[in-house]
């Protein structure tokens, strides 16, 4: 029989845990066992990691911050579909409810 590589429990195993206390860390707010509440940030990371980090090399933590706000500005948040704006992009919301200015007579 075949295993996952990595097995969800191992997530947040009692060790992990323990080892998080003894370093005075918190952990995700996930329970033993219970992988899915950092698929989100680990899309978001995963993204980040292929059209930022992976393409440019920065010489400072400031340009390497500056270059992460921007790419979350111009494309990440840009290009995502966000469910309080009803999963349209923050660009189509905007084209969806701005109505155009009037032009004058």
């Amino acid at each position: 029989m075949l295993q996952r590589p990595v097995e969800s429990s191992q997530f947040r195993s009692r060790k992990f845990v323990r080892a998080l206390d003894r370093h005075e860390m918190t952990g995700s707010i996930g329970r033993v066992g219970a992988a899915d509440d950092n698929a989100a940030m680990e899309s978001f990371f995963s993204l980040l990691q292929k059209n930022v980090l992976d393409r440019r090399h920065c010489a400072t933590r400031q340009e390497l911050r500056i270059t992460i706000v921007t790419w979350i500005e111009r494309t990440y948040h840009r290009r995502r579909r966000q469910a309080s704006l009803g999963r349209l992009t923050p660009i189509e919301y905007e084209t969806v409810t701005t109505t155009p200015a009037l032009q004058a007579a």
